[in-house]
């Protein structure tokens, strides 16, 4: 079935292009990535992996198949591809809108969200939130510090590097966290959330480096156009305040100054 609905986005790099995030569309779906480097040298950069990635799950997606059979082959296909061991790899979330005309299917894998606007003026947020749950105690102190003014310093990479560390152990694993990575087994712990086609009246996907800004500044997900000019404005808008309002992470406490940026909207 061809995507009737119409698909607007953007996406803003938080430092050199081309960043680590990746969009796309394909017939019946949307498909939203947040590539994340490994620390290992010899591993190809995240990039690289967003891109096979989703050109892979655009095109499975195209050919019918539900989000996590899709995710589940993309990973297995792109891992083979560029030779990466599970634990040693780049990584990224994938967040994924499926419609097959009687149903709208959402998939959340890793840190990104989709917000669904349904008819009565109902909204349901679908995030994975279990990234964030690792090494809460380093999380809360390097946005203490950040609260405290001391910036994106010396000490707060360190933090950065012991929380990455500690993500590492427990990636793809029961009791951590699950993503796209080199495990095809992750796929099976998206998070999915299905909803007859008619209710939906509208949904929104964001990767955290546009989303956390948007809900500091109360954004309104809804009020969101489906024009990718309007949507590239609203992420411009969000890097002009984080590098003038908020350049040291001192009132939305985060890793850097400027994450990659993405924002698609669908309306049916």
């Amino acid at each position: 079935m061809e995507l009737t609905a119409t698909v607007a986005g953007a996406m803003l790099p938080g430092e050199q292009p081309p960043g680590q995030d990746r969009w796309a569309v394909a017939q019946s779906s949307v498909v939203v990535l947040d590539g994340a480097t490994a620390v290992d040298p010899d591993v190809p950069p995240a990039d690289v992996y967003v891109t096979d990635l989703c050109t892979v799950l655009t095109a499975l997606l195209g050919d019918g198949a539900d989000a996590r059979r899709a995710l589940r082959e993309s990973i297995t296909t792109v891992a083979r591809r560029l030779d990466l061991t599970a634990g040693r790899g780049p990584s990224s979330t994938a967040t994924i809108l499926r419609s097959t005309g009687d149903l709208v299917e959402v998939a959340a894998l890793g840190d990104s969200t989709a917000v669904v606007g349904l008819r009565g003026g109902r909204i349901e947020r679908i995030t994975d939130e279990r990234l964030s749950r690792i090494a809460p105690d380093l999380r809360q102190q390097y946005q203490r510090r950040l609260r405290a003014g001391h910036g994106f310093d010396s000490t707060h990479r360190t933090l950065l590097r012991q929380v990455q560390r500690a993500e590492r152990a427990v990636r793809n694993s029961p009791g951590g966290y699950w993503i796209a990575e080199a495990d095809p087994a992750a796929a099976d712990h998206a998070i999915v959330r299905r909803y007859p086609a008619d209710q939906v009246e509208w949904c929104v996907l964001a990767t955290d480096g546009a989303q956390r800004p948007f809900e500091y500044l109360h954004g309104i997900w809804s009020d969101l156009p489906a024009d990718a000019g309007q949507v590239r404005s609203h992420l411009e808008r969000l890097q002009m305040w984080e590098a003038t309002g908020d350049p040291d992470g001192y009132l939305l406490p985060r890793s850097k100054r400027h994450d990659d940026k993405t924002i698609v909207v669908w309306r049916p």
